[in-house]
């Protein structure tokens, strides 16, 4: 076993799903689809508006359906803690956290 293989199995962290992992320095430590860097926020923003599993794989072609469902399912066991992503996320918060603004033309620029 190499060291960058030891270094990766020190940060994993495992769920309590089978697809489902969180790896330190990698999104954040948000909980992610193993093997792809497709976080678990990522598809439940998209279940969230209605997208059936299909149309997520329409959209992410390299996931299996497996793994959309267990993404799913972790969304729906841990909503409080995705969520919180969810709400970090938001455009207004992140421009808040950067100090940035949108001017009228939609450019993002830094606040005068």
């Amino acid at each position: 076993m190499g060291i960058n293989q030891k270094l990766t199995e020190q940060k994993t962290v495992t769920t309590d799903h089978p697809h489902i992992f969180k790896i330190e320095g990698v999104r954040d430590g948000r909980p992610i689809i193993r093997g792809t860097g497709v976080t678990v926020d990522l598809i439940a923003t998209f279940f969230k508006a209605g997208e059936s599993v299909e149309d997520i794989l329409l959209y992410y072609p390299q996931l299996k359906s497996a793994e959309v469902y267990d993404a799913i399912s972790y969304y729906l066991d841990h909503q409080m803690e995705v969520e919180e992503y969810l709400e970090l996320n938001k455009i207004e918060n992140v421009l808040r956290e950067f100090d940035l603004g949108i001017d009228d033309r939609g450019v993002i620029r830094p606040r005068l």
